[in-house]
């Protein structure tokens, strides 16, 4: 039985991950890097504790409360890779979670990874297709891989996040001469996440990687361009790559179109987990954005 779960990384999916497992009854530790976002989190229910994993002076201070946070049943880590900004960072704060967590067993671990494992090939790519097919994606396995080996671990693949504050429609509004315009779209919402990482915490699972993407791919063009109008922004412009075979129906957004390049299949969770999507249509996320 789970009684307890610590979030590693108690932030825009950590935070309302822990709100769902509070309201399930579960006593949740989240953790932060900075001292007054802990105090909010504790004023929000959350047992926060500071978790800083550049600070080693930080991390011998606080080692008793953190200790306590990280035996709880189960862990969950989500830690942004910011591999863009800080290529090396992301590996060496994991080294040091891990060690930190050398004295636990948990009945479930699952890391949070995200799609960028996959290579652009155009077909649809299941979780055996991951490869290091670019430094980040390099760099994004070997994070997995440092938890892959460890008990009940499990990984889990975002696709693509939207949700509050994260409306699709400015990601590429008013901007021009965009490629990839009958490429698939690969997102998922935050509920899903959550309802995601809350069925594989409590329930029996038979892999050990799990992609979490929406199933239905419109393609860029339709979608980012539906998207910007939701917001009333302008619209993006793509080249056209003979692909596009929209309808022009009124109203209408195109879900006949040629679809082109990766998308993310996550049958296994649906088929393993019996799991369903709350949005299973991108477009359908943006009333809740």
């Amino acid at each position: 039985m789970i009684n307890s779960v610590c979030i590693v990384g108690c932030g825009w999916f950590g935070l309302p991950l822990a709100k769902a497992l509070e309201a399930r009854g579960v006593k949740v530790y989240g953790s932060k890097r900075v001292q007054s976002e802990v105090l909010s989190l504790k004023e929000q229910g959350i047992n926060g504790f500071r978790l800083d994993l550049d600070n080693d002076t930080q991390l011998i201070q606080d080692k008793a409360e953190i200790a306590e946070a990280l035996a709880a049943d189960c862990i969950v880590i989500n830690i942004p890779p910011g591999l863009r900004k800080a290529p090396q960072a992301y590996l060496q704060r994991l080294t040091k979670l891990k060690q930190l967590m050398v004295a636990n067993r948990y009945q479930k671990l699952i890391f949070v990874s995200t799609t960028g494992v996959y290579p652009q090939a155009d077909k649809i790519l299941a979780e055996a297709d991951a490869c290091a097919h670019s430094e980040i994606s390099e760099k994004l396995l070997q994070a997995e891989a440092m938890f892959a080996e460890l008990e009940n671990s499990i990984i889990v693949r975002f696709a693509g996040l939207v949700g509050p504050k994260r409306h699709p429609g400015r990601f590429l509004a008013g901007k021009k001469d965009l490629s990839s315009a009958s490429g698939a779209v690969n997102l998922v919402h935050l509920n899903d996440c959550i309802l995601a990482v809350s069925a594989l915490l409590f329930n029996r699972v038979s892999s050990d990687v799990y992609n979490v993407c929406a199933p239905v791919h419109p393609t860029r063009q339709a979608f980012y361009t539906y998207a910007a109008k939701a917001l009333g922004f302008s619209e993006p412009q793509f080249l056209d790559d003979g692909l596009i075979t929209e309808s022009k129906a009124e109203g209408s957004i195109n879900k006949v179109a040629k679809v082109s390049g990766k998308q993310i299949s996550s049958e296994r969770l649906c088929s393993e987990l019996d799991f369903e999507f709350q949005f299973s249509d991108p477009i359908d996320m943006l009333l809740a954005c």
